[in-house]
């Protein structure tokens, strides 16, 4: 049976969390059911590791590392020609619940005015804390944000809805769809590809799902190393170039001013992460028993 979903993981020298991520995967394949790992360019013996741990799943190995955007745009190509319907972007620096596919699917299967649908992301090593449960983008005022940051879960985040951007950690649409709007803008480096490819989407009259039914959990920063003032840096670059991108020129403004305040959180974050080292290995055990009783 031809599959007809497609998960994209993108992977560039993360071997380690790409086997984890792909180990959470396997309760998940099917014959209508794929995964597609897009390589990019990674020279640390992921592709090798990778092909002897799941000798099933599907690589595309490309020559350099191209970014998130074109990596996953290459990635979506691939899974055309396989002749998908739908495609499920997901973040290799996640674990997912085995059911996290069909509520996502089946929100697009019964309302065609969705065009995007994303899933309840928690913390990995807080796996009972939400990272992400919605979003908010208000580009006149330059607010982007994730409704629920930092807090415990709670039956309020139990409520599907319409949301304002789905996060590019994992997001699932109809291949048509995806192809329409033109995919993802590969001119931005990192971050903020998935506020503007949820504005676009909006813009063709589509609503973005948020879906709770269907769950992760992200390793937030892994792919930088944990170190979150290298993520301001990233992402403050990728919403500036939103905001141009958009003529929100008031919310560049905005942003801009607010900014050092951000990095104050940065440095919050940081030392969060630094006192926390001590109990990581306890908390990933207890993520790892929370995720293996779903």
């Amino acid at each position: 049976m031809t599959a007809i979903i497609w998960i994209v993981v993108l992977n560039w020298n993360g071997a380690e969390v790409t086997l984890a991520c792909l180990g959470s995967l396997a309760g998940v394949l099917s014959p209508s059911c794929r995964v597609l790992v897009v390589d990019n360019g990674s020279n640390d013996g992921s592709i090798d590791r990778i092909k002897e741990a799941f000798a099933d799943i599907e690589l595309l190995c490309l020559s350099e590392n191209l970014g998130y955007a074109a990596g996953n745009n290459a990635g979506f190509k691939r899974v055309m020609e396989l002749e998908a319907e739908f495609v499920i972007f997901l973040n290799n620096d996640t674990v997912v619940d085995k059911g996290f596919v069909l509520p996502l699917v089946e929100t697009l299967q019964r309302n065609p005015s969705v065009g995007i649908a994303v899933p309840k992301i928690f913390y990995w090593d807080r796996p009972d804390t939400l990272w992400y449960g919605g979003g908010i983008v208000r580009l006149s005022t330059g607010l982007i944000s994730h409704t629920g940051l930092r807090k415990k879960d709670a039956p309020k985040f139990d409520c599907p809805g319409s949301t304002g951007y789905a996060t590019g950690c994992c997001l699932a649409m109809r291949c048509r769809d995806f192809e329409s709007v033109g995919g993802f803008d590969e001119a931005f480096g990192m971050y903020a590809e998935d506020v503007d490819l949820s504005l676009r989407v909006r813009a063709l009259g589509m609503s973005i799902a948020y879906v709770p039914s269907s769950k992760i959990w992200h390793k937030v920063s892994a792919s930088l190393y944990g170190n979150p003032f290298l993520k301001l840096v990233k992402k403050s670059v990728g919403v500036l170039r939103l905001f141009r991108k958009h003529r929100a020129w008031s919310g560049m403004v905005f942003y801009l001013l607010l900014l050092p305040l951000r990095g104050t959180g940065s440095f919050r974050e940081a030392m969060r992460l630094k006192e926390s080292g001590m109990h990581n290995k306890r908390r990933s055990q207890h993520a790892e028993h929370i995720q293996d009783s779903y």
